[in-house]
């Protein structure tokens, strides 16, 4: 018995990577902004997404791991060939310009996080891209993915800073399980906060990313099982860190009658006072940790994701002149996202910011759709296709975001 779980250990851990990361990695500047303006905005009020969303980011990522596995191919290449390359270069136009606002999003998140120690943001970005573009590009996928898990694990210091934010634990827990009353949904601002934490949680870059980093990894079927756990661990710990995010933030700033975050910092800031300095601490050390984990990953996804549709060489394990196009967009993303930064005016930052998150939940049902459609296909998944209740939560999921977003547009 013993050597039966020892063996499932090792395996789990043979595979351990582009779930945990994927799935921890959306725990951005974005979406620490996102996470913190709804719990300093409506307190415990949106901690009742974390059980659906949750749900629906297992059975998204697992659709797409399972994908890869299955077919050795990522999402973009499917997409290319099944649906064509016109579909697939609109779809491709839509992720880069998404992405790049989250890119910039990054920035800020770096910039507002280190601003917290009095360093200026013309030091703070420009270091930090080149640190990130290094990474990537003077690296190989075993070296950089080692990397990036310890990146991942150190989001935990978000649990530690909402325990120490001394939050009502009672109210928490019963919000948590209590849809919230009719009349919200015809609120224009709890409708755009709410698409805000769908995309911020379940982004649609997320999907090309992992896909594409579990036939890089060369994950076969017979070990899916253990890449399936990677993806529901992932899944779990991502969205117990959002909820302790929230948690936080509802019992000092929403309590303390703060209201509105302007930028990602002032959630670190404001703790200072009501939580104490080791909160704070915690607060602006894990925010920068994300920031900078996510600029690194962001546009290494979106470079596999057009590189794919386009049928280019791409893989951090290639060379510069091996796949120079993909090291080219990554490089543009980067150096964009960064100049961007620093050009825009402070109080322009928190618009890009929110508005990025917002975007990433519009296109979400774009993506969701075409996945839906390939997963069932039976020549292409065979007996690996969709059960009918991985169909149920992914449509209600697609019909869910689409709804709210016809009903913002219409409250506009």
């Amino acid at each position: 018995m013993f050597k039966r779980w020892k063996i499932r250990l090792l395996l789990f851990l043979a595979v351990l990577g582009p779930g945990f990361i994927t799935a921890n990695v959306d725990n951005d500047a974005g979406g620490i902004l996102t996470y913190s303006q709804a719990g300093a905005q409506y307190g415990y009020h949106l901690l009742w997404t974390m059980i659906p969303i949750t749900l629906a980011l297992i059975i998204v990522q697992e659709m797409c791991a399972r994908m890869g596995v299955v077919t050795g191919k990522g999402l973009s290449d499917l997409i290319r060939e099944e649906f064509g390359l016109r579909i697939t270069f609109v779809m491709m136009i839509l992720l880069v310009i998404v992405n790049f606002s989250n890119v910039i999003t990054e920035f800020i998140g770096i910039s507002g996080s280190l601003n917290l120690f009095h360093v200026s943001r013309f030091v703070s970005v420009p270091t930090c891209a080149l640190l990130v573009w290094l990474l990537v590009v003077k690296g190989d996928y075993k070296g950089t993915e080692k990397i990036f898990l310890v990146a991942s694990v150190v989001y935990i210091a978000y649990i530690f800073a909402g325990v120490l934010s001394g939050p009502n634990w009672h109210i928490a827990m019963r919000e948590t399980v209590t849809l919230p009353p009719q009349n919200v949904w015809r609120n224009k601002t709890y409708l755009y906060m709410t698409v805000g934490v769908v995309g911020t949680t379940i982004a649609p870059w997320m999907q090309f990313y992992l896909q594409s980093s579990v036939v890089e990894k060369g994950i076969r079927v017979r070990d899916y099982a253990a890449s399936r756990l990677d993806v529901i661990v992932g899944s779990f710990f991502t969205d117990i860190v959002a909820w302790f995010i929230i948690v936080a933030c509802a019992a000092t700033l929403y309590v303390h009658g703060f209201g509105a975050i302007q930028v990602p910092a002032d959630a670190a800031e404001a703790m200072k006072p009501l939580a104490g300095r080791y909160a704070f601490l915690l607060f602006a050390f894990g925010l920068f940790n994300a920031s900078l984990f996510a600029a690194s990953i962001l546009p290494l996804s979106t470079a596999y994701t057009v590189c794919e549709g386009l049928g280019l060489e791409a893989g951090v394990d290639k060379s510069f002149r091996e796949a120079p196009f993909f090291y080219w967009l990554y490089t543009l993303l980067i150096a964009g996202g960064a100049i961007v930064v620093m050009l825009l005016p402070d109080t322009q930052l928190i618009h890009v910011a929110v508005f990025s998150q917002v975007l990433n939940g519009v296109l979400l049902p774009i993506v969701l759709i075409p996945m839906l459609l390939l997963v069932n296909r039976k020549d292409l998944m065979g007996e690996h296709r969709n059960s009918l209740w991985f169909n149920v939560i992914a449509w209600a999921t697609c019909i869910g975001v689409i709804a709210m977003t016809i009903a913002m547009i219409i409250l506009g």
